[in-house]
């Protein structure tokens, strides 16, 4: 099986009002969400990313071989974002992560990169999909996909939740552990 051509970028972009404080630095078992984040991907890809609009706030947290992007478009949420870097990465697929996803398990997303090169061209997007709903800020995105993201954005589309509806979305089942492993912190009892 040929290995995918992937880069992991980790947001960190948001205002954290319902944390009351930036998120990215909290700790999680003694370390920063954003540098368990980082770990997780630098175990599972050679190129990782963080987009955000205050790059020297996590200089210290991460090791210098993350490459930060400024953030264009701060404040736009995270589908602006994804728009953001679909152009300037190189690789074939980026895989988005939010950065308050302290559970992620390198083995357990390992399987979903091994599964991306046996998807047909047409699929722009392999998402995690709950009950609930999609967990887009622990996909993966073709680079491909970018016209349509353009295009749902430029009628004003904001929502993961549609876009991913409208586009060819190979569904990640999530159960169990999985939906464990992508619980995200957002208020101070997430931690």
């Amino acid at each position: 099986m040929n290995s995918p051509s992937i880069s992991a970028v980790i947001l960190a972009g948001g205002q954290s009002r319902r944390m009351g404080q930036d998120k990215a630095i909290l700790c999680w078992d003694g370390v920063p969400l954003l540098r368990r984040v980082y770990d997780v991907a630098a175990d599972c890809v050679d190129s990782v990313y963080l987009l955000t609009p205050w790059g020297d706030r996590y200089r210290e947290i991460l090791p210098e071989s993350c490459r930060v992007l400024p953030e264009s478009q701060p404040g736009n949420g995270p589908l602006v974002a994804l728009l953001q870097v679909l152009e300037p990465i190189a690789e074939e697929w980026v895989w988005l992560l939010g950065c308050d996803l302290p559970q992620l398990e390198a083995r357990v997303i390992q399987t979903w990169i091994d599964r991306l090169p046996d998807l047909p061209e047409s699929v722009l997007a392999c998402v995690p999909k709950s009950e609930k709903g999609w967990e887009p800020l622990c996909g993966f995105y073709r680079k491909q996909s970018s016209l349509k993201l353009a295009e749902f954005a430029a009628r004003g589309g904001r929502s993961f939740q549609q876009w991913l509806t409208e586009i060819p979305t190979e569904a990640i089942a999530v159960e169990g552990d999985i939906a464990a492993m992508l619980h995200n912190c957002n208020r101070p009892e997430d931690l």
